[in-house]
């Protein structure tokens, strides 16, 4: 028994479908109506007495009728007409004729198609909020930093800057920063990865995973209600209350629609009747057109297709905010990506050998930023052992610096605007390598094998206007950026755009290896969204994806933002939140877009066409009651399973 209570991820603790089918109100009732409608129709054919199957029948119209009666009375209270009253309507006025069992048999057919959508509905919710019984419940406290002994403790209780210990096969309590061991962790449940990865000290790493292979101590930095798998579950639930563009025009104009089903429905009992139709043909017909006509299906085709989608993508480690946002990734065709932290690792270095005096004051202004760059240059000047002052006045102006006041002295670090100005210490070549750690020696050939790939910063005495020196910093690519590019350019109208505020030299080398075309370089923040208007000015569906808070105007001015990593400002301005920062899913993401928006439309086409050609047969000729109910609640029921596809979505790649 280890000390944790966790459950592998790999095998989660689901009830099996059928059980959550049982579960559900709505099947219990549509059950019990099945039942009795079966009972009553098998009296009605041996042509057993009405005293045997009235009741049961009438039990068949009651479970299964009452619900959607209520909602249609509680609609008509607020001046809405609900279709699921017209439905209950023409079964107690196909009663009323004599045709009992009809009656009974669109009550059943119509109850089974709301369990299913209900079924449906609970499938969805289930396939990511089922991740929040992952976490362990449990965890295994290390008092004073782990300086003291151990204490088991619940793990909604776990506060910030506590250290866990996770033993070989527990689950991960809490998401943190590995500060003591290694491990290799399985994250299949919350970034969709197929194998373990690595983890050791410095690696973040997430609640609800499991470690095997060697014991962690975690330092906890969110509470349980903030962890990865809590903002997943809460992104989808806020998805399901969202509607896409499609679902909005059909909820709009489907009272206009039922008014006027209202009207042409009375027409066509009217009109022959005065002809000289008898009153049960009159009225039979007309009921018939009620059923037939009532845009149940159409309602279903938008949302369960949407829904599943964002579900399935939430499974995989990519929180897609609503189900508008999983229409528009249908739609993009084109992309702007970001370099720093996007198509390169984001973790750069400061290559050569800058004085140790400007390689202080930056770090020293640089200990308050976010940016990849800053935390680069206190990197450097951690590793040579050098002591960062405290700064005051810190202030950051995204996409051009940072200043603040360092020992007395106001001191800046920006873009340099030039790499050749005097002072420039130029990094020298990778064979000539340094023996400090960020050094060109340690660094990969590929990271700055040319100059112009070295993003330079300059050191200013802001208080004399001089250039103390300047610093030269380089970035590696990821692995998959090129392979990642390649399939974005395939999927997409226009070739990606590669935006950033670096240079342009340096900005061409990097798109030169990734194989893009069109390069935007010396962007501030405000730029990058010139370039995204200028796209949607030319009609493209643009998805703008970054990481660093000079990102977020351009991802909230996007159809779709996409935000790799976890920084607060970017994840709140995006629509989308790539987890594990894996750029190998954006593809994938975009393919499982366009599925949903090919499923909606066919399941508009469907639901259309087969409302249209039943009601032209109930026009121009005889549709019998039961084929009408059948064709009608089939449809319905086709669309709603029809989305559920989407839970499982084209494979990763």
């Amino acid at each position: 028994m280890t000390a944790l209570d966790a459950r592998p991820v790999t095998t989660p603790d689901r009830a099996p479908r059928r059980a959550l089918l049982l579960r559900l109100p709505e099947a219990r009732w549509a059950g019990l109506a099945l039942a009795a409608f079966a009972v009553g129709g098998l009296l009605v054919l041996v042509g057993a007495p009405a005293w045997t199957w009235g009741p049961v029948l009438a039990l068949c119209y009651a479970a299964g009728g009452w619900e959607p009666a209520l909602e249609g009375l509680r609609a008509l209270r607020e001046r809405r007409l609900d279709v699921d009253l017209l439905m209950v309507v023409a079964a107690l006025g196909a009663a009323a004729i004599g045709q009992v069992v009809d009656g009974a048999l669109l009550i059943v057919i119509f109850a089974t198609s709301g369990a299913l959508e209900a079924w449906a509905t609970a499938r969805t919710e289930e396939s990511v909020g089922g991740l929040l019984d992952l976490a362990p419940t449990r965890a295994t406290r290390l008092v004073d930093g782990g300086a003291g002994a151990e204490e088991e403790v619940r793990a909604e209780d776990l506060e910030v800057d506590d250290v866990v210990l996770v033993r070989p096969g527990d689950g991960i309590p809490a998401d943190g920063v590995v500060v003591d061991g290694a491990a290799e962790v399985d994250r299949s449940s919350i970034t969709g990865e197929p194998l373990p990865v690595p983890a050791r000290t410095g690696s973040e790493v997430y609640a609800g995973t499991v470690a095997a292979g060697g014991a962690l101590r975690v330092r906890v930095t969110r509470p349980a209600a903030e962890s990865v798998v809590a903002r997943i579950a809460e992104l989808v639930e806020e998805a399901s209350r969202t509607k896409a563009r499609t679902q909005l025009f059909i909820e709009k104009v489907e009272q206009r629609y039922s008014i006027g089903l209202v009207v042409a429905t009375l027409a066509i009992f009217a009109v022959p009747l005065a002809l000289g139709t008898t009153l049960d043909d009159a009225l039979l017909r007309a009921m018939t057109f009620m059923i037939v006509a009532s845009p149940c299906a159409l309602v279903l085709a938008t949302m369960p297709p949407l829904l599943a989608a964002v579900a399935n993508a939430g499974r995989r480690g990519l929180l897609v905010r609503s189900a508008q946002v999983m229409e528009r990734l249908g739609a993009v065709d084109a992309v702007v990506l970001d370099k720093t932290g996007t198509v390169t690792v984001g973790a750069p270095r400061v290559v050569g050998e800058p004085a140790a005096e400007v390689l202080a004051l930056a770090a020293a202004v640089e200990v308050r930023s976010e940016h990849p760059l800053g935390r680069a240059v206190v990197a450097a000047a951690r590793g040579r052992g050098l002591a960062v002052a405290e700064v005051v006045d810190f202030v950051a102006e995204p996409g051009v610096g940072v200043r603040g006041t360092v020992g007395g002295r106001r001191i800046g670090v920006g873009r340099a605007a030039s790499p050749s100005r005097e002072g420039n210490i130029r990094p020298p070549r990778p064979h000539e390598g340094s023996p400090h750690e960020g050094g060109a020696g340690e660094s990969s050939p590929h990271e700055h094998a040319d100059d112009a790939a070295i993003t330079w910063v300059d050191v200013t005495d802001l208080d004399t206007g001089r250039v103390l020196g300047t610093l030269g910093i380089a970035d590696a690519l990821r692995d998959d950026a090129a392979a990642t590019v390649a399939d974005l350019t395939a999927r997409t109208a226009v070739p990606p755009v590669l935006a950033t505020g670096d240079r342009a030299r340096a900005a061409g080398v990097v798109a030169g290896r990734l194989g893009v075309t069109d390069v935007r370089a010396d962007l501030l923040p405000e730029d990058k969204v010139t370039v995204v208007e200028e796209l949607r000015a030319d009609g493209r569906t643009v998805a703008v994806v970054g990481d660093g808070v000079n990102d977020a105007p351009a991802l909230a001015r996007a159809d779709v933002g996409v935000a790799m990593g976890s920084r607060e400002l970017t994840v709140r301005a995006a629509d989308v939140v790539v987890l594990g920062d894996d750029l190998r899913r954006l593809p994938w993401l975009l393919d499982l877009g366009r599925r949903a928006r090919r499923t909606v439309v066919a399941n508009l086409v469907v639901a259309g066409t087969i409302i249209v050609g039943l009601v032209t047969w109930d026009l121009v000729g005889h549709l019998p009651l039961a084929l009408g109910v059948a064709g009608h609640e089939g449809s319905t029921m086709l669309v709603a399973l029809n989305g559920l596809r989407l839970l499982r979505g084209p494979r990763r790649p």
